[in-house]
């Protein structure tokens, strides 16, 4: 509501650019301190390839470049590059370990199908890469 009691009918709910799990964060911080860089912020991008089309990919960098995205959270700062950003919009980083192994896992609302492994997708707008691993899968 407004000073005079109207109700603000624009009010649009922004779809948050990528959100990250605290176990992701606490993992991502040890990473940085094992492999003594702690200034160094987290790329997550999406490239070509994977067996369903997309894949993801994380690596650490020093600096941002002027186009990339950068978010903050709980003192990790992670890069994203326009094109990226397209594909990851509203997406959730996790980190996740069981007894197969740990590793990040990335919860994608924009994928419309994921390869077993996790680490590769399909969206609306891409082609159809096929019906999935197929055996394929590397990870």
């Amino acid at each position: 509501m407004d000073v005079a009691g109207r109700v603000d009918t624009d009010i649009k709910i922004e779809t948050p650019i990528l959100n990250v799990t605290m176990e992701a964060v606490n993992i991502i911080n040890t990473l940085l301190k094992q492999r003594e860089i702690p200034n160094h912020a987290l790329r997550v991008f999406v490239s070509g390839g994977g067996c369903s089309g997309m894949q993801y990919g994380m690596s650490f960098e020093e600096t941002a470049k002027d186009y990339d995205t950068v978010i903050e959270v709980e003192g990790v700062r992670l890069l994203i590059d326009p094109t990226s950003l397209m594909y990851l919009r509203g997406a959730t980083i996790d980190y996740v370990d069981s007894l197969m192994g740990g590793g990040f896992r990335i919860d994608n609302p924009n994928a419309v199908s994921t390869c077993g492994c996790g680490h590769s997708f399909r969206t609306d707008d891409s082609e159809d890469a096929g019906s999935g691993c197929g055996g394929g899968c590397s990870h």
